[in-house]
């Protein structure tokens, strides 16, 4: 089963991408802030983290560095999902190495295959 584990401190944002996503087979794990992302991570080895820029600990960035540096990561995308504007989020995803990046609010409709397709993409790279 693929899992995704999202860090996430806002509960209605964790709610929701656990109802769109659950029903398409995918186990969804998730920590509210990410020093808890990163024990998670390094328990259950996701197959893509979804990663708050905006976590009440860490920025989302420093996270992401800590993420890179677990060589049992190597197959994970890294996926961030802010409330930043669009370009601004992309601008910022490009620099710090995501690889993807989703703007708030999700749209449910398009959201499972906009994971599908990461989750295809860092396979395709490996």
């Amino acid at each position: 089963m693929t899992t995704i584990l999202q860090i996430e401190d806002n509960l209605a944002n964790r709610v929701l991408v656990d109802r769109v996503l659950a029903p398409h087979g995918y186990q969804i794990i998730q920590a509210d802030t990410g020093e808890g992302g990163i024990e998670l991570a390094i328990d259950h080895k996701p197959d893509l983290i979804l990663i708050d820029i905006g976590l009440p600990d860490y920025d989302g960035h420093t996270v992401l560095s800590l993420l890179q540096q677990i060589p049992d990561l190597d197959h994970t995308s890294f996926v961030a999902i802010t409330a930043w504007p669009a370009d601004m989020a992309r601008e910022m995803c490009e620099r710090y190495g995501y690889d993807g990046c989703i703007t708030k609010p999700i749209d449910v409709k398009t959201f499972p295959t906009l994971i599908g397709e990461f989750l295809q993409l860092k396979k395709a790279q490996m």
